[in-house]
């Protein structure tokens, strides 16, 4: 009959919960589950599927009850209350023991903390149906019950002295806690409990900081390991490019940019550890807290709670801050120095005959179509606004986006895949076909005036992002009182009349790209002739210090 009766228990438990259906729902594949079971399995999964045979369903169903099943699973528990005990129902060695049962004890299924006596499921029944019980507080099965009974008076403590710091009966609140400052335990804990949670919410707090610092922790990793990718990429093309000269360094190099690698990660790393190893600790702190913010034995409650609740301020690890300067510039910078030396000294003669050939060869193929003076120009006169999300960090857009200042301080501006990360730039909105003619009036000690394709680098290496050192951008160097003409690495010195106003006229179908120097007249500082593949945006590089805004033109 027992075997039976498993039997059938097995055949309506919930997978889920292990236990006899509760409010049974059927779903289409034709499993049941407890609706509660299944909500929430439902509702922790982004596919909604059968947890027995992972049939998934394209739209999660609607959970209606079967009341058939309903039925049966009642009259179940009738026939399990009515038949002899299975072996598992019997208590073992780890279970809480039926008080009231005679020779083979039952398991409790509750305990009464106003009896102090664990009850078995039939003889907790009268908890259920008689009034006077019904009152009384039922907890799950507890072998601790006897910790609530006062060794000096026998009699349950339902109260706390604040003064001592324990839990007391009644008789000793008018015996040796006479006077004290007494509360019902009920009280008490409501009290305790309120503290719990700031404590759990300081915790969480906690975690979250330090989940935060993980993070940054591992961003500044990235950045060490992309640094050292880039430097090495660099070095080794730099190095190539001088092989003769240089080729006993390359070694060493290498092993310096390694090595720092290796110093700078672990560096974070250990941090990032010490940070992880607390995470984990406030975690534990938590979960004992959560599971003692549950407990419904009071007394047990405030045993526990003065150890578990004691937490200690940990020391804050060193600041963590992503730099937005990479690590092994200043390897780069110097051997392209170095570099730039060698070619200055090699090349002097090629930039003489390069200028002579530009200025040659730039000539437009239709002169009488190109504009003359300044009056001719102004009729191509075209909106130039700046575009805030390929602005650099430390550039600072006002002036209805038309100006660009360099801040030394950090923009707070939101991620976006086409700001510039390492160099101090900003593209326009607009993008420039046809003719287009703007001026810029400049301040400070460094600007680059410049064109530049859309899609130019966000974040490689200097070659590939600064304007003028790729064949993406051409840029005219307005630095300090003196001009110089940039396309794809090659520099060409310009001489010419010093202003604080330059102005860019661009024939895009022409392939004419001219700069001006604007003051009282209209002096031609440098002109390219070229085939442009794609539309152009007007762009800006500035120093520290340095600013542009881009003039209003009637």
């Amino acid at each position: 009959m027992a075997q039976g009766i498993q039997l059938e228990r097995v055949r309506f438990s919930c997978s889920i919960c292990l236990d006899l259906l509760k409010d049974p729902v059927t779903i289409p594949c034709g499993h049941s589950y407890c609706m509660n079971c299944i909500k929430s399995f439902w509702d922790e999964n982004q596919i909604h599927s059968c947890p027995q045979c992972r049939q998934t369903f394209t739209l999660r169903p609607v959970l209606m009850k079967n009341t058939m099943l309903a039925f049966l699973v009642e009259e179940l528990k009738k026939t399990e209350l009515q038949a002899a005990p299975a072996d598992h129902c019997y208590a073992g060695p780890e279970d809480v023991a039926c008080d009231v049962c005679t020779g083979r004890k039952l398991k409790g299924l509750k305990s009464c903390l106003v009896c102090l006596v664990s009850y078995c499921e039939i003889h907790l029944q009268p908890h259920y149906d008689v009034a006077q019980l019904k009152k009384h507080k039922l907890v799950d099965p507890s072998k601790k019950l006897q910790e609530n009974i006062c060794s000096r008076h026998d009699e349950v403590m339902k109260m706390f002295c604040r003064t001592d710091q324990q839990c007391i009966c009644y008789l000793c609140s008018v015996d040796e806690h006479k006077g004290h400052d007494t509360v019902s335990a009920a009280a008490e804990r409501t009290e305790r409990q309120r503290e719990l949670g700031m404590t759990r919410h300081k915790i969480q707090q906690r975690i979250k900081d330090r989940e935060k610092d993980v993070k940054l922790l591992q961003q500044e990793e990235d950045t060490v390991n992309h640094s050292a990718e880039n430097a090495l990429r660099n070095t080794k093309k730099i190095f190539i490019e001088l092989i003769r000269i240089i080729e006993k360094r390359v070694v060493d190099v290498n092993e310096k940019i390694k090595s720092r690698q290796e110093t700078e990660v672990g560096r974070f790393k250990k941090v990032r550890e010490k940070v992880e190893q607390e995470i984990t600790e406030l975690r534990g702190k938590d979960a004992e807290l959560e599971k003692l913010s549950y407990t419904q034995d009071h007394n047990q409650f405030l045993l526990y709670y003065p150890s578990l609740s004691r937490f200690s301020e940990s020391k804050d690890p060193p600041s963590v801050r992503v730099h937005c300067l990479r690590y092994f510039d200043k390897v780069t910078v110097t051997l392209s120095e170095a570099r730039d030396k060698l070619q200055g000294v090699l090349g002097e003669e090629y930039a003489k005959n390069s200028m002579t050939v530009t200025e040659e060869d730039v000539l437009p193929s239709n002169p009488e179509a190109e504009p003359k003076t300044r009056a001719d120009f102004l009729h191509y006169a075209c909106k130039i606004t700046l575009d805030l999300n390929t602005a650099n960090t430390h550039l600072s857009i006002s002036q209805g986006n038309r100006k660009v200042a360099f801040m030394r301080e950090e923009q707070k501006y939101s991620l976006h895949p086409e700001r510039f990360a390492y160099s101090w730039q900003v593209l326009s909105r607009e993008s420039l076909t046809g003719r287009c003619y703007w001026e810029v009036e400049k301040s400070g000690s460094g600007v680059l005036v410049a064109v530049a394709y859309k899609d130019i680098s966000r974040a490689g290496d200097f070659s590939e992002c600064v304007f003028g050192h790729n064949e993406k951008s051409w840029a005219l160097d307005c630095y300090k009182n003196s001009y110089e003409f940039r396309h794809n690495n090659i520099k060409i010195p310009i001489p010419g009349t010093w202003s604080s106003r330059v102005g860019v006229y661009l024939d895009y179908n022409a392939g004419i790209l001219s700069f001006y120097s604007i003051s009282e007249t209209m002096t031609l500082l440098h002109r390219v002739q070229t085939t442009f593949t794609q539309p152009l945006h007007a762009g800006f590089w500035l120093s520290d210090g340095a600013a542009t805004e881009v003039c209003k033109l009637k």
